[in-house]
């Protein structure tokens, strides 16, 4: 049996940054007064902007850009590969980017792809982002649609 403990390593981080432990975090970045909850992993190439949540049980994939004062609830899914082929990628290259505004809220148990989303969205609880948000909104469902002007 293979034994492996859930580290924090080679992360770059703000002033007054707040992880919870236990968590997986490796060669991302945390800005200025982030907070990361337990049982969340955190992979490389991922940009945390300045005072957002990370609440826990959420996995963020690399690729993944977060902006400013963002909330990303319990259990939210970020995915970086579409299975195109039927399985997973064989190669890191086909892996797909997110960026996140900024003031984006993202309720607990949502999944998202690889999408933009822009400044000034609410994703309910949920939901299954498909595709790109370009104005600000809440949406919610699956797939997510815009429910209601913010």
């Amino acid at each position: 049996m293979k034994h492996y403990q859930s580290q924090i390593r080679d992360v770059c981080c703000g002033q007054n940054v707040t992880v919870v432990e236990p968590c997986n975090l490796y060669e991302c970045v945390l800005d200025d007064d982030v907070f990361v909850g337990p049982f969340v992993e955190i992979q490389s190439q991922v940009k945390i902007g300045a005072r957002s949540r990370i609440q826990s049980h959420s996995f963020i994939c690399s690729l993944v850009e977060i902006g400013n004062d963002c909330f990303v609830g319990h259990g939210v899914m970020f995915v970086n590969d579409l299975f195109l082929e039927g399985h997973p990628s064989l190669s890191a290259d086909q892996w797909k980017p997110t960026r996140i505004g900024h003031h984006v809220s993202i309720g607990s148990n949502a999944t998202i792809l690889p999408v933009s989303i822009c400044d000034h969205v609410v994703i309910g609880a949920g939901s299954v982002v498909t595709k790109d948000i370009l104005s600000s909104g809440v949406y919610a469902g699956n797939p997510a649609r815009k429910i209601r002007d913010l």
